[in-house]
């Protein structure tokens, strides 16, 4: 197992530093204070941490009292929680106390906690390769979950009773999928277990949380396993009830699983909408009908998401059939925004399919025209329709639409033949 860096590159290198001035000044205090959680788990993998988290001794107020109540915000004091921030341009640092933690009767958060110490606080968390500490001062691991055997195993485990740690937080089954997918570990026979039996309790997890996990695993380039594990930890049909048909045992179904798969991996961008856009279709193709704005609805979906999926999902037959239709049509496509999240997930079902790829480079082709041909600035707008005495109304749209196609095609090139030729569509349309 990689050694943790002593010098990350920059900007991890401030955020580092902050981390290990954090605890030295609580150090300096009287306290004791270590690294925890993520930070030590990614930098034992070798890679850079995106934040840091101290775990101290020292409770609430006394970490305010080293740091003062302006650089620090009690951001879950009643947890043991406070925020320490840095300079400008530096991420602020969790402080947490040592702690162990009561029942927790909203399946989410304790009712409440007793502050501890480090042995007990590690024994109250997740997964045995997110309970590891690290001095950074001794430049030492701090491990009383065997942590640092399970990252070396390439194992996700559930610390202690596992059925115990899901029972307080429903989230954590399907982190637990995401921890093993996106770091291709296995998950604990023990701890998957638990997790099939208790699939089915995932529903009082709240959809805005949900979400959050599912973002992080379809983006991930591990998508295609993410979505496995879910599958075999019996957690896909409670997140996504349309799905039951694709492992319905029928060759149909086995066949649209299959490919739905092989597209995920074919996906090369990292993108949520895309990635959920090919599960959908997978569903869609064995007649079940399934809308992007239901499951947008379900997961608490920005709207754009949902639209981006919907679109993709619409979109989709046009760019397969791209050298057969109208210039103008294809072209008001390839000029739109999120161009390439439709390409790539189109040629992601291309590869699959081993169809339609050459219509797929045909737009590409396209999409590197010049600019001022591929995208001309639009030679009239609603307001200068307005200025040459055009009364407003409906037909505002409807005719400048019309306009940019003729645009497009080449039959106005300048302001002026596009003003008569909006008078003469106006003058027919009476």
């Amino acid at each position: 197992m990689p050694a943790i860096p002593a010098d990350p590159t920059p900007p991890f290198h401030a955020n580092r530093q902050f981390a290990l001035e954090v605890v030295q000044r609580l150090r300096h205090a009287g306290h004791e204070a270590l690294w925890a959680g993520g930070c030590v788990r990614d930098q034992l993998l070798g890679r850079e941490p995106k934040d840091y988290d101290v775990a101290t001794s020292a409770r609430p107020d006394e970490v305010r009292a080293v740091f003062g109540k302006s650089r620090t915000l009690a951001i879950g004091a009643a947890f043991g929680v406070i925020a320490v921030l840095g300079m400008r341009g530096v991420q602020p640092i969790e402080v947490a106390t040592f702690r162990r933690d009561q029942e927790y009767s909203d399946g989410r958060h304790p009712d409440g906690v007793i502050f501890s110490n480090a042995a007990e606080d590690a024994q109250r968390r997740d997964f045995t390769i997110n309970g590891i500490f690290y001095d950074p001062i001794a430049a030492q691991v701090v491990d009383f979950v065997g942590g640092q055997e399970d990252l070396a195993a390439g194992l996700v485990r559930a610390i202690g009773d596992p059925r115990r740690r899901f029972d307080e937080d429903k989230l954590r089954m399907v982190r637990a999928v995401r921890f093993a997918a996106t770091f291709e570990f296995a998950i604990d026979p023990a701890t998957l277990a638990a997790i099939r039996e208790l699939a089915g309790e995932i529903v009082i997890v709240s959809a805005e949380r949900i979400a959050t996990e599912m973002r992080n695993m379809l983006r991930h380039r591990c998508r295609r396993r993410a979505v496995e594990l879910l599958e075999e930890a019996r957690l896909l049909p409670i997140l996504l009830p349309e799905s039951e048909r694709l492992v319905s045992g029928d060759s149909q179904s086995h066949d649209a699983r299959q490919q739905m798969l092989a597209m995920l991996d074919q996906l090369e961008l990292p993108s949520f909408p895309a990635a959920l856009a090919i599960i959908l279709r997978g569903i869609q193709r064995t007649d079940t009908p399934v809308q992007a704005r239901q499951v947008g609805q379900r997961w608490r979906l920005t709207n754009l998401e949902t639209a981006t999926v919907a679109r993709l999902l619409e979109l989709e037959s046009l760019v397969r059939s791209a050298a057969d239709i109208p210039w103008p049509r294809l072209q008001r496509v390839l000029i739109s925004e999120g161009i390439d999240e439709l390409l790539a997930y189109a040629g992601a079902v291309a590869a699959v399919e081993e169809r339609h790829q050459r219509a797929i480079e045909y737009c590409r082709e396209k999409l590197a025209m010049p600019r001022e041909v591929l995208n001309p600035t639009q030679l009239l707008t609603g307001d200068d329709l307005r200025a040459a005495g055009f009364f407003p109304g409906p037909k505002f749209k409807l005719v400048l639409n019309a306009l940019r196609d003729a645009q497009l095609q080449g039959q106005v090139t300048t302001p002026a033949e596009a003003l008569q030729w909006s008078r003469d569509f106006l003058e027919q349309g009476k």
